[in-house]
């Protein structure tokens, strides 16, 4: 009887065939997961082992006989990017990164009382919702955010200066990702913040962890809430490595407030200039102690060494932007070849007004945009002047570029001959209280062919002085002339010393004031 042979061939073929189905079955378990369970498609890099060909032909109900293959495919297509759009946002990491730092303040904030899961609740100027996702998450369904661009169904369409809300319509509002330091419009936007805020509702600002200027700019946009605390933070990207976090408070008399909102709201005339400006003073370049032999080279230079306000602090939180160019003279004096193109403004617009009483430039500036001419003379009070043009030595005087000296006021009974006109002068530190305000950047350039004498104890006498952020002040005194080696300008009656104790009382009282030439 001869030896059955086929018995260990089937069994092999069992067992393949056994495997083969198991491999066949893991593939259709992991096919059904990723296109019907986790609604992703197969072209996204997960494990699939085909993917739709241009010429596969696909019946869509409804879709009607005329719908030819390819248009079928391009629907499937487009459905599944769709799908894709809308879920990959929220499984990246940088995404779930996010969500975890929003969450994380969110459960401090519930803990410490500030948010409560009843709580209606806005994220301003959020782009993606990470932080209104955030919110949901722990509990605090009924929030919404709005960006610019909406992003549904988690941020509606809307802008932090202007938003789509109702006064008094939040428990909680929550400022993330430093969106109020980027704002062009700070003081719109805190006060929209304040607007839609309910009474004894609670602010979450995160900013940019900054110097003591910006703090108090920053407390000055919310006269009507108060500092409940504040926090240095590690952020969650690097974009903000370091976050100030500030909890804020409406209260409920809104009036409330520093008396400092409108123009000229400094009380009695006085004021004291804050301690964060001080300190910006102890940061400033020293003082030229010894008069310059060549003072129109010295002071020219001294100009690389200024350390400019907007280099030692941040001015984000300000409402808005002044320069004011007392004695502006023409366009390119100072306006045009030094703020415009030097001064460093941190990417802020400012706004510009031009003081200049001599007529001979008046007419240039009725071609220049953004610049405001004030043709009067810069004065403690409102009267008419005399105006005197003294024309420098050793050149022409109708080159208007150099040959015109700079005109100055002068007593009737002290003109030296040259040319005199009458003209208006105007009380300057009035108009200054009445044109800005504490929650205003204001710098400013005096060049007033020795008027500085009067104008700056003016401006203390009136506490106008308290308005300025930073002074470039050009002193004028007997120097040594630049024409004539040996002889000192006859023009003027005060000493380099004089001048030195000007600038020396001013940084005294806390006031950033620079040497100008």
């Amino acid at each position: 009887m001869e030896p059955t042979t086929l018995g260990k061939p089937s069994f092999l073929r069992n067992i393949f065939g056994r495997v083969l189905l198991f491999g066949v079955l893991i593939i259709i378990v992991r096919f059904a997961y990723v296109v019907t369970l986790t609604g992703e498609s197969c072209d996204i890099g997960n494990f699939c082992f085909f993917s739709l060909s241009d010429n596969f032909n696909l019946v869509i109900p409804g879709a009607g006989s005329g719908t030819s293959p390819a248009t079928a495919n391009k629907v499937v297509r487009s459905t599944m990017s769709e799908v894709q759009s809308r879920r990959d946002p929220y499984t990246t990491k940088e995404w779930v990164g996010a969500v975890r730092f929003y969450s994380s303040v969110f459960q401090d904030m519930i803990s410490e009382g500030y948010i409560s899961p009843r709580a209606k609740s806005l994220c301003a100027e959020t782009p993606n919702g990470q932080d209104v996702f955030a919110l949901k998450e722990i509990g605090v369904e009924d929030a919404i955010g709005i960006s610019k661009k909406q992003s549904k169904p988690l941020v509606i369409k809307g802008e932090g200066h202007q938003m789509p809300f109702d006064d008094n319509t939040f428990d909680f509002v929550f400022v993330g990702g430093g969106a109020l330091d980027r704002s062009p419009k700070p003081f719109d936007f805190a006060s929209e913040i304040v607007r839609t805020l309910k009474p004894e509702g609670f602010a979450v600002v995160h900013a940019k962890a900054k110097d003591t200027y910006s703090f108090n700019s920053f407390l000055d946009l919310f006269d009507s809430c108060k500092l409940v605390k504040f926090h240095d933070i590690d952020g969650f990207d690097s974009s903000m490595p370091h976050i100030r976090e500030y909890v804020l408070k409406k209260e409920v008399d809104t009036s409330v407030g520093r008396g400092l909102d409108e123009p000229g709201g400094i009380l009695d005339n006085k004021c004291s200039v804050p301690g964060h400006k001080q300190e910006l003073v102890r940061d400033a370049e020293p003082l030229i102690a010894e008069e310059p032999l060549k003072p129109w080279i010295t002071l020219k230079r001294n100009i690389a060494n200024i350390k400019y306000l907007t280099s030692l602090a941040d001015i984000s939180f300000k409402r808005r932007y002044v320069y004011v160019d007392v004695g502006a003279r023409s366009y390119g004096s100072s306006i045009g070849s030094w703020f415009r193109k030097r001064y460093p403004k941190q990417n802020r617009t400012f706004e510009v007004y031009a003081i200049e009483a001599d007529r001979a430039f008046h007419d240039e500036y009725k071609t220049k945009k953004g610049i405001k001419l004030l043709p009067y003379a810069a004065w403690v009070r409102n009267e008419t002047l005399s105006f005197e043009i003294n024309h420098d030595p050793g050149k022409e005087p109708d080159d208007k570029s150099g040959g015109r000296g700079m005109g100055r006021i002068q007593p009737a009974n002290s003109l030296t001959g040259g040319q005199v006109n009458r003209i208006q002068g105007f009380a300057f530190a009035e108009w200054l209280k009445s044109t800005v305000t504490e929650k205003d950047f204001v710098v400013m350039k005096m060049d007033v062919e020795g008027t500085e004498f009067d104008l700056i104890p003016r401006l203390f006498e009136t506490g106008a002085i308290c308005l300025i952020d930073e002074i470039f002040l050009e002193c004028h005194y007997n120097r040594w002339q630049r024409c004539c080696p040996g002889q000192r300008s006859m023009k003027y009656e005060k000493t380099y010393g004089q001048c030195l104790d000007l600038f020396n009382s001013l940084r005294e009282s806390g006031v950033l004031v620079h040497q100008w030439w």
